[in-house]
């Protein structure tokens, strides 16, 4: 059998996380992802990531996380002859993603309404900050702006401490994973109805969907989420010292806190609904304050997680990637010989879910700036001269 998006050719005209992660994500599906860039000015991730050499390469881990499986070629969308070349790939092209500033495309004559002409049934996709349309269309943001703006980092933190960033850039690679849902929603309906379709992803959106049941509660009640640090609502829900570090228990509803006060030899504790263990609160932290630094943060896991109650030691990342169990979960792609301008052995993360048969998969490496130029253009039917001429005229 095929992967899902075999067949599916994607035009990805972005940069940084989100955008290039939502095409990444159907290219793991087999999609033909076209990464196009400018010459001169390539995507910002290129040169962003821990790897200072591979910053400079060009092939900063910021760009390998989500370049994988993609064909990489230059245009200079400002020339004539750059713009012919890109309305010649749409006239091929299943999917367009770009995540340029609103307005920026449509005045190069290359917005959804010129492209449609080409290709009626060209799937258009534009990520930006705030979205095409509305009184901030025109500003610009990245993840920890749109942190700021949306309420996430107000809620962040402690009551001490705060506000504060969440740690990754959670709202870039959670616009990125929507993305991917709304593209492969587009390509679904146009089997159904044989339109095209527009696609208009804001950041700022992904945002507030991140915050979903906090924005409702808000909205009911108008009582603001207010940051608590490691300290959940209920006492068996929240983060604790231990004899060697945090552990953090997950005894959220009745039966989980019924079960691990009887664990812990404290049956008086136990309570018959939320009401009561909101009531006693601190009379719980308390005595879980005294109880946790009897053991360490793993065995006060193991012992726990053994008996059906949800609690873990806060590992580090590091920690976090050596788990067992994330081998066992295919998360993980490592490219043993590493790829062409990188030198030695490389990991990158996939998709977030498996497949029985024909799911996600790497089949090649991050392009190099422009790998793909001539394999691309002979495709369109660009002879070899010709490409040379583009090549020497500055287009790509």
């Amino acid at each position: 059998m095929q992967r899902p998006f075999e067949g599916i050719r994607i035009i990805d005209i972005t940069h940084v996380l989100a955008g290039p992660f939502a095409a990444y994500q159907l290219g793991l599906m087999g999609a033909d992802v076209i990464k196009v860039e400018h010459p001169d000015e390539p995507d910002q991730s290129r040169d962003s990531g821990s790897d200072n050499d591979l910053n400079h390469a060009n092939m900063g881990t910021g760009f390998l996380t989500q370049g994988s499986n993609k064909r990489a070629i230059t245009l200079n969308l400002k020339t004539e002859q750059g713009r012919e070349i890109l309305k010649k790939l749409v006239a091929t092209a299943d999917v367009l993603v770009e995540n340029y500033r609103p307005g920026a495309f449509e005045a190069l004559g290359l917005g959804y309404e010129d492209l449609k002409k080409i290709n009626p049934k060209l799937i258009y996709a534009s990520f930006s900050a705030f979205g095409q349309g509305g009184p901030r269309r025109t500003q610009t943001a990245y993840d920890h702006v749109i942190q700021s703006t949306s309420g996430i980092m107000a809620m962040t933190g402690t009551p001490e401490t705060n506000p504060i960033k969440v740690g990754p850039p959670v709202v870039d690679y959670a616009t990125g994973t929507m993305g991917a849902f709304a593209l492969a929603a587009a390509l679904f309906q146009r089997e159904r109805s044989g339109e095209g379709q527009r696609i208009d992803m804001a950041m700022l959106d992904v945002a507030i969907v991140l915050q979903a049941s906090l924005v409702t509660g808000y909205l009911r009640n108008g009582r603001h989420p207010t940051p608590h640090g490691n300290k959940q609502p209920h006492a068996t829900n929240s983060a604790y010292q231990t004899k060697d570090g945090l552990v953090m228990l997950g005894a959220s509803n009745l039966r989980q806190q019924k079960r691990l006060w009887t664990l812990l030899e404290h049956p008086e504790m136990i309570k018959r609904t939320n009401d009561e263990r909101d009531a006693d609160r601190a009379r719980e932290e308390a005595l879980l304050v005294q109880i946790m630094p009897t053991r360490t943060a793993a065995e006060w896991e193991t012992y726990l997680q053994e008996r059906h109650v949800p609690a873990s030691r806060v590992r580090t990342l590091g920690e976090a990637v050596a788990d067992p169990q994330i081998a066992t979960r295919g998360v993980l792609h490592r490219f043993d010989s590493g790829a062409p301008g990188v030198d030695g052995a490389f990991t990158v993360p996939m998709a977030a879910f498996k497949f029985a048969h024909d799911g996600p998969r790497i089949d090649t490496p991050p392009p190099v700036l422009g790998q793909h130029n001539d394999d691309v253009l002979t495709e369109l039917g660009y002879s070899a001269a010709e490409i040379a001429g583009l090549r020497a005229a500055g287009v790509m």
